[in-house]
């Protein structure tokens, strides 16, 4: 692979990271206006997406069969080309029931990118650490432009651009990405740019049966917390960054913008100390800021929020490079794949969670009360994980 084809595949990698969490706070901040367009409460909206959410994950691991035995080009193509065009009918639905839908087929192209497109980056990378962290600060920007995307958008234009204008990009990003695989640009690799020597039978066992709850958990964590975040700043934040959809949209992109570069950070710390350090040690600082959420408001709610969504997302790269570490390079789809179906399908559960708690109680306190408590469960698991030394400093290659 010449360092072009590299230079590009791992751009597109990014991209399409953002994308596969753009659309996500865009629907969190149009469910806001919803209720008024279709005549249903704020709880029957947010449970629109539910069925996109559970597909998101569910489908993750037979995307990442076909991207291991048919083609990782082709099923990043198709994943470009469907959600985009999900998102558009998604824009264009004339019911809450066409609605659930275009999300349920949005959810579905959406599971191409995790199995597939980080698979993808981390045979390409030497320096996993550091390149899962840029291609997680990617998955940052995401939520971050979505979110104040779609407060300018819904302001501007109504909720239905939200939705509109990003689907297009994205079936134009699809409709490039199918050219430079025709030019020759992007191509197909099954060797790893890295080899790491083969892990013992029985710490793989290990990390598999406590990653599994770990990600369980973290991917809970995530989803409520994407979930609830528009709504408790509509009620705690006030007017500090303005009002209507815009000023919550801002709010929701400075956290999510600051937590994913965050990643880039937490990606160098994952290739220079143990990754078991580094994996447990996000929890061990997210979870006092979980059960802070509680109860703060304003500007404190603010950083509150930011704090544990950046020690949230910060535990990617090294739980992405755990993953990498113990599995197969010719497993690895697959292997991403069923951590998808915990870490964003069945975890999709959340979003349900969220308006159940809302409705029962009135406000989030007691769901983020409950989320410490899964922090401080994924701690105690976590510190279960095999030991393991750093990699020496002169083995570390410059990141292509």
């Amino acid at each position: 692979m010449t360092p072009v084809q590299a230079r590009t595949a791992l751009s597109f990698s990014c991209v399409g990271h953002s994308i596969s969490h753009v659309f996500e706070p865009i629907f969190y901040v149009v469910a806001l206006v919803l209720p008024a367009y279709f005549d249903i409460s704020y709880e029957a909206a947010l449970a629109l997406i539910l069925v996109g959410k559970l597909l998101f994950g569910i489908a993750a691991p037979f995307a990442g069969w076909l991207g291991d035995r048919w083609s990782a080009t082709g099923m990043m193509a198709a994943y470009f080309l469907g959600i985009g065009a999900s998102a558009i009918w998604a824009g264009l639905a004339g019911s809450p029931l066409e609605m659930a839908i275009a999300l349920g087929f949005l959810g579905l192209f959406g599971s191409i990118y995790h199995p597939v497109g980080i698979a993808w980056l981390v045979r390409n990378a030497v320096n996993r650490g550091q390149a899962l962290g840029v291609n997680g600060a990617f998955g940052g920007f995401g939520p971050a432009a979505g979110g104040l995307m779609a407060g300018l958008l819904i302001d501007a234009f109504g909720w239905r651009s939200a939705f509109l204008i990003p689907g297009v990009v994205t079936v134009g990003l699809g409709l490039a990405f199918l050219w430079l695989v025709w030019r020759g640009v992007i191509i197909e690799t099954k060797i790893d740019a890295r080899s790491d020597p083969p892990p013992d039978k029985r710490d793989t066992a290990r990390v598999y049966m406590i990653i599994a709850l770990t990600m369980l958990v973290g991917g809970i964590i995530y989803q409520a917390t994407q979930a609830s975040m528009p709504k408790v700043f509509e009620e705690r934040l006030g007017d500090l960054f303005g009002e209507g959809a815009s000023g919550i949209g801002v709010a929701v992109m400075l956290v999510y913008a600051i937590a994913g570069m965050f990643q880039i950070v937490s990606g160098h710390l994952a290739d220079r100390y143990p990754l078991k350090v580094v994996y447990v040690g996000m929890y061990v600082v997210q979870a006092p800021f979980l059960a802070l959420a509680a109860a703060a408001t304003g500007l404190p709610l603010l950083l509150v929020m930011l704090m544990m969504v950046t020690f949230n997302t910060g535990a990617l790269p090294a739980e992405n490079s755990l993953l990498a570490k113990y599995t197969p390079p010719a497993w690895r789809s697959r292997a991403y794949g069923m951590k998808f179906v915990l870490a964003f399908g069945i975890s999709g559960l959340a979003v349900p969670l969220v308006a159940w708690v809302r409705a029962t109680t009135g406000d989030f306190s007691a769901l983020y009360l409950l989320l410490a408590a899964l922090a401080a469960l994924v701690i105690v698991v976590g510190i279960r994980l095999p030991r393991e030394r750093p990699l020496p400093a002169a083995e570390a290659a410059p990141a292509e």
